[in-house]
């Protein structure tokens, strides 16, 4: 699984934290946020760290996009509508460079139609912003049950 990322490479995804609290982290769950509401993204990703969820925040489609480029994660929570791409097109990239990462789409444009074609293209699931952070958690380790079923075949 294992790409070589340099500390010098990362942006918003590694805060330069030290080796020994890099290896605390190894069993944590890797979410990539992907949303241009920064405020949203800001909050929410504060109250998952507090669950133990490493977080890291890309503002674009484009940001996530090269987020993965340089690191693997467990799971993505992607907008379905940003100013730079559209979610779906975004998950598509996303599924042909890490087929087991498991993606969840946000939608708070009330577009559960598109948010259903994001399941046919192999989204995990979907969420209507906003949603509530007991339910997301309950998505983010679904979905992590899911993907450690892939793992395993």
């Amino acid at each position: 699984m294992g790409r070589v990322v340099k500390n010098h490479e990362l942006n918003e995804c590694n805060t330069g934290e030290s080796m020994e609290n890099e290896i605390k982290k190894a069993g944590k769950i890797k979410l990539l946020f992907v949303d241009d509401e920064k405020g949203f993204v800001h909050v929410l990703s504060n109250r998952l760290s507090k669950r133990g969820i490493d977080v890291c925040q890309a503002y674009s489609g484009a940001e996530g996009i090269r987020a993965l480029r340089k690191q693997d994660f467990d799971v993505a929570l992607l907008d379905l509508k940003m100013d730079d791409m559209d979610g779906l097109d975004v998950l598509k990239i996303f599924k042909k460079m890490y087929p087991q990462m498991e993606v969840i789409m946000l939608t708070g444009h009330g577009s559960e139609v598109a948010a259903r074609e994001g399941i046919e293209n192999g989204a995990f699931d979907y969420l209507t912003k906003p949603c509530e952070l007991d339910e997301l958690l309950e998505k983010i380790h679904d979905a992590m049950k899911s993907k450690g079923g892939k793992e395993n075949e």
